[in-house]
């Protein structure tokens, strides 16, 4: 038995050395594209609900963007707050400003999919943008950062939603470490070929390619995915791209508490199982390698089973995940995070598996 923990733990650390230095690599050492800015018109689009005070505080850092041509089409999602009026109050002195003003019907109740559908089709440009309402882009050359990358081929371009950093918060760090794992994976794959998601807070796409997908319908009755879901479905090596220049990166407003923290991780993972097969493979691969690695690294150091060996493919491993993490922290400005990293690791699939677990016993609630 203690050689088959033995033994499948080296193949444990194989398969992760491999992900690192063929997959992962291929974007942490990714050097900046430069592309030519483009001046064809732009549809922004925000989805919010109950979204009042952080449209107060986060809009206007989307109309004040360096861009020759764009229309925000901001999508009140039937909130019960003063969403709609302080989106009217700004469109009273925004002339390129669209509201759309969903209620709920019986058929969609609840499903940002049908609000963002609407908004979609009342836009007026072919190229849209997305972020949230809880989102900041963190400078006005936003629009023009993620746009450059369509071209007559790419019709899907993948950004870097950030979350904002609060000192002396361990959750924090937790946040923004998964953050900053899922964008290693998705900007990676990518670049092998194989795009499987994107997240909201920072996407764009054309309309051509939303239209040709029907839209959200193949997923319409999965609640959460308006974002990964429909990459997942309509990516492919040749029609995407992505975005990680520090001026296209958005910021978001974090959770502050593990209970509301828990609650979100729980919609996002509930995606995961309708993605295409060869995606569930790859990233259950990545997750069960990691999970057995602490725990393979564990019993073998507790009973001293060949340590020596065991504790240089433990520091082999660590050493080249610090080298192509720390790359990739530094371009998606988020280095404090990785000095924790083998904390912040443990911790993460730990919750993870729970959150696995607690899916499996009870379906999770969807878009507030």
């Amino acid at each position: 038995m203690l050689d088959v923990i033995y033994y499948a733990f080296i193949a444990i650390v194989s398969i992760q050395v491999i992900y690192y230095t063929l997959i992962f690599s291929r974007f942490s050492f990714l050097k900046t594209q430069n592309t030519a800015p483009k001046t064809f018109p732009v549809s922004v689009i925000i989805c919010a609900k109950n979204e009042a005070e952080n449209l107060k505080q986060f809009l206007p850092s989307v109309i004040n963007q360096n861009y020759p041509d764009f229309e925000i089409v901001l999508i009140n999602d039937a909130s019960k707050d003063d969403t709609l009026d302080v989106i009217e109050h700004f469109a009273n002195t925004n002339n390129n400003i669209k509201i759309v003003n969903v209620k709920n019907v019986e058929a969609f109740w609840g499903n940002k999919k049908y609000a963002l559908t609407l908004g979609i089709k009342a836009s007026k440009h072919d190229y849209l943008l997305f972020t949230d309402a809880d989102c900041k882009p963190v400078s006005n050359n936003w629009i023009q950062e993620m746009t450059a990358h369509f071209n007559e081929n790419t019709q899907i371009v993948l950004g870097y939603g950030a979350y904002k950093r609060i000192k002396k918060s361990f959750l924090n760090k937790l946040i923004r470490f998964e953050t900053l794992i899922t964008a290693i994976q998705y900007f990676s794959f990518e670049k092998i070929g194989i795009p499987y998601m994107g997240v909201g807070r920072n996407l764009a796409y054309t309309k051509a390619a939303f239209f040709k997908a029907n839209g959200f319908i193949n997923h319409i009755k999965v609640r959460s995915g308006d974002d990964d879901l429909f990459v997942n479905q309509v990516a492919t090596k040749k029609n995407t791209a992505i975005c990680f220049t520090k001026e296209s990166f958005t910021k978001s407003v974090p959770k502050t508490s593990f209970k509301a923290w828990f609650k979100q991780k729980r919609r996002h993972i509930s995606t995961a199982k309708h993605y295409k097969i060869i995606h569930k493979i790859l990233l259950a691969l990545i997750y069960t390698c990691t999970l057995l690695f602490w725990v393979l690294s564990t019993v073998l150091f507790a009973i001293t089973y060949n340590w020596q060996i065991v504790l240089a493919l433990f520091l082999i491993r660590l050493i080249i995940m610090y080298f192509v993490y720390g790359a990739s922290a530094k371009k998606l400005l988020e280095n404090d995070i990785i000095f924790l990293l083998p904390v912040l690791e443990v911790f993460l699939i730990t919750m993870q598996l729970t959150i696995f677990i607690n899916n499996l016993i009870s379906k999770p609630n969807h878009w507030k």
